[in-house]
């Protein structure tokens, strides 16, 4: 794991633009935080380089055939079912259909998805960007409505969480 990680930062950091200083949220700062995160807890190989790789197609050039060539299907996959559909343009069916395809890819990849958008509530609680704040609620309550009752993980009850905390 620890080589592919460090693969998969090098390929991050060579291909990830350069946040700007007014940008919501540096990306590259938040995929290392949700990847050392879900690393630190324990999760699996495919888990922690999915988190690590989850914004990968949606802010970046690098494309679905490089990761699936570099880091398998499995990951690939993962990282596929958390990017969203920009053709979608309701925000809220956007989310909706984000949700639902990381439930089709299986659990794994919402677990990530989880770790997305606890890792978001944290950063957007600090820069008090109540905007986004609201956004990860709505997040939270897709995550959380298509979750099957069967999928038993903690990170879907610190989600709960922060989900319960911010609703208004």
């Amino acid at each position: 794991l620890h080589l592919d990680f460090e693969k998969a930062l090098r390929l991050l950091s060579e291909h990830f633009p350069i946040s700007k200083p007014d940008s919501r949220k540096p990306v590259l700062f938040h995929v290392l935080r949700v990847g050392v995160r879900l690393y630190e807890e324990g999760y699996s190989h495919d888990v922690v380089l999915g988190g690590l790789l989850h914004d990968a197609l949606e802010w970046s050039d690098i494309t679905e055939e490089c990761l699936r060539e570099e880091f398998g299907d499995s990951v690939t996959n993962i990282v596929v079912a958390n990017t969203k559909d920009r053709a979608i343009e309701d925000s809220t069916e956007r989310i909706q259909d984000l949700a639902r395809r990381c439930v089709e890819c299986g659990q794994d990849a919402l677990i990530v998805e989880a770790a997305d958008t606890i890792d978001s509530f944290r950063h957007y609680t600090k820069t008090q960007n109540h905007d986004e704040i609201q956004y990860g609620v709505r997040k939270a309550a897709a995550i959380l409505k298509y979750k099957p009752k069967e999928w038993s993980d903690p990170i879907f009850e610190e989600l709960k969480r922060w989900h319960n905390q911010y609703s208004t």
